[in-house]
């Protein structure tokens, strides 16, 4: 069976990257993990064996979400994501970086479809690509994930990197499903739909 390809978005109302304040913006802060991250992260870690990121990704998650940057206190669902990363392969699409200190990673270049395709014929779970706006935009466009989850912010930002861009041909997804959380983000599940033409 193939490995499913998963990308996830964190994106504002107007298509933008980041992650901007709003009222309940860091509720992830708390004790308890808000329905956002157990959807998001928590109920795969049992399914998702690898985790592609971009270079600026992996950078910053390899300074903030590893289990040595946890500190005393910190909610218990925060240190198990930590340990989640810390043990997933992870793979880090770089033509500049080098080399890394983070257990269980593997930098690779080249052509993003060949080594997605390299990957799926790996033995292993299933992928998520979570890696900001450029690696998802070059998903899309090249028809590798299988499906997309996205967490819309209740946000018109105006500035930082757009998910959407020019593309050659459509992108025809399936909505799965649709909630919203507690503090007004929308949560879209769609899957790729394969072979339609327009």
């Amino acid at each position: 069976m193939s490995r499913k390809i998963t990308a996830s978005l964190y994106m504002t109302l107007d298509g933008r990257g980041g992650f901007p304040k709003y009222p309940g913006w860091n509720r992830d802060t708390g004790e308890e993990p808000t329905e956002m991250w157990k959807q998001m992260w928590l109920n795969r870690f049992d399914d998702v064996t690898t985790v592609i990121m971009g270079r600026r990704s992996f950078l910053g998650h390899s300074r903030v979400w590893t289990e040595k940057a946890r500190k005393p206190g910190d909610p218990k669902y925060l240190v198990d994501y930590s340990r989640f990363l810390d043990r997933v392969e992870k793979i880090c699409l770089s033509h500049r970086l080098k080399s890394t200190k983070w257990e269980n990673s593997r930098i690779m270049k080249g052509d993003l479809t060949q080594i997605v395709a390299k990957l799926k014929r790996e033995k292993g779970g299933n992928i998520i690509a979570e890696g900001g706006p450029r690696l998802i935009q070059e998903f899309l466009r090249r028809g590798l994930a299988d499906d997309y989850w996205l967490v819309v912010q209740p946000v018109v930002w105006g500035r930082g990197p757009q998910y959407w861009g020019p593309m050659e041909q459509q992108a025809t997804l399936k909505l799965l499903s649709s909630s919203t959380m507690e503090d007004g983000e929308l949560m879209l599940h769609y899957e790729t739909v394969r072979g339609f033409r327009a």
